[in-house]
């Protein structure tokens, strides 16, 4: 698998996380106050998920470039 397959791959199971740990966060909400642990938990996940897209998201550019 390449660098870029890889990824993408890593990005898709990161986002199944993220999408958990904010349905966690509610839940935990409806019932009352809930620990910080939870309240902060999606944070990780959603810098992982910022780190890679960004990295998605330049690749065709930089790829665009280096035929040029």
């Amino acid at each position: 698998m390449s660098l870029n397959a890889g990824i993408r791959q890593f990005h898709r199971w990161v986002s199944i996380i993220f999408t958990l740990t904010v349905i966690a966060n509610f839940a935990a909400m409806a019932i009352g106050t809930p620990p910080a642990f939870i309240v902060y938990a999606p944070l990780l996940p959603l810098f992982l998920l910022l780190f890679t897209g960004l990295y998605m998201f330049v690749l065709p550019y930089v790829a665009r470039r280096s035929r040029a």
